[in-house]
């Protein structure tokens, strides 16, 4: 029996496929301009995918270039922030020299100031 039911389903599917496609067939023409529509969807759709994709490209390109101007300009300005640091050290240290010179020149005036009253002292 299941046999039977198989035998029939499988032929009334081959029948419905035999007729379906044999009840298209009066119509070539109109598949002709369907053709004809489909290259040209495929066209339209085959440009705006290549459009796409160099949109994407050259945004790609341009945020490439902009990360790299980035990244270069981070650079430059710790270059620059470590060389003011650089320039603060050295004139930390030159302030810190010249402190001690004027100190020294005080020192040694001072000095020369007790000779001379030393001297003048002794002549006395």
């Amino acid at each position: 029996m299941t046999k039977l039911l198989a035998f029939l389903a499988a032929t009334f599917f081959a029948a419905s496929s035999f007729a379906a496609s044999h009840a298209g067939a009066p119509m070539a023409g109109a598949s002709a301009a369907a053709k004809t529509e489909m290259k040209t969807e495929a066209k339209a759709e085959s440009k705006a995918a290549k459009t796409t994709a160099t949109a994407e490209k050259t945004k790609a390109a341009t945020d490439a270039k902009a990360a790299k101007k980035a990244a270069t300009t981070q650079k430059d300005a710790e270059k620059a922030a470590a060389t003011a640091k650089a320039d603060s050290k050295v004139n930390a240290a030159n302030a810190t020299k010249t402190k001690a010179v004027v100190a020294a020149d005080a020192k040694q005036q001072k000095a020369e100031v007790k000779a001379d009253a030393k001297k003048e002292e002794a002549k006395k």
